[in-house]
């Protein structure tokens, strides 16, 4: 690990020990999600993240619609907005990070196991019905910057159950998508390492497109509409 990812990690780490008390004042009053998103916000420039936002995201209760290149999408999305964002289960038992994630609100689902979509879809509801705006990485996982793999219907369920609006949201990374990206089987730590090390400003463009009517289109319909309408704004 080289100069620049020691001094991102010292520097992160006393980022955290500033965020972590006053988030826990902020939520005695029921604002704590100012901390996360100030927090989120503050790591991703400390790794040269330059984001620049299209549009504007939906106010919950709302589901938005990703597609998904790195875990830097998440400081992208989350540092502009309060958002909650869907993870895979074993997150949560990752050190550090699966504490953090818990500390910023993300909904874990089980999303290996089809026998759970019933469940899964029911903790999303439950979120949208409490009013909040969840971020859905529909692709079930990161890929290799290049190629949009189908959206999973299974989720949009809940859109569908609770009436609420779904926003399709395109992160772009530009001619440096594909060196950025979290291909399939590649370690955290070792993503983490790469992008610590990083020497560039990174520059992220997030489009927040027209929403979608739930009340109109059955789930599937609701996927494969996101799916073309992010495709078409990254072409």
């Amino acid at each position: 690990m080289g100069p620049r990812a020691i001094l991102r990690l010292i520097a992160a780490v006393i980022w955290l020990a500033i965020c972590l008390p006053l988030w826990a004042i902020w939520k005695l009053f029921g604002a704590e999600r100012i901390w996360v998103q100030l927090f989120l916000g503050g790591i991703g420039r400390l790794l040269g993240l330059r984001v620049r936002d299209r549009g504007r995201p939906l106010s919950g209760p709302a589901l938005l619609v990703a597609n998904h290149i790195s875990w830097l999408d998440i400081l992208a999305i989350g540092a502009r907005s309060d958002v909650c964002f869907i993870a895979k289960a074993e997150i949560a038992d990752w050190p550090v990070v699966g504490w953090l994630a818990k500390i910023g609100g993300v909904i874990f689902v089980d999303r290996a196991r089809r026998s759970e979509t019933r469940t899964q879809a029911d903790v999303v509801t439950l979120a949208l019905r409490q009013g909040k705006a969840v971020v859905l990485f529909a692709e079930g996982g990161t890929g290799d910057g290049i190629t949009i793999a189908p959206f999973r219907p299974a989720l949009f369920a809940s859109a569908v159950e609770t009436g609420v609006r779904v926003q399709p949201v395109a992160v772009d990374y530009g001619r440096k998508r594909a060196t950025l990206a979290w291909p399939s089987g590649e370690g955290f730590g070792r993503v983490a390492k790469r992008m610590l090390n990083h020497a560039d400003v990174i520059d992220v463009t997030v489009r927040y497109l027209a929403p979608l009517d739930s009340t109109r289109l059955d789930r599937k319909a609701l996927a494969a509409r996101s799916h073309e309408v992010i495709t078409s704004s990254l072409e």
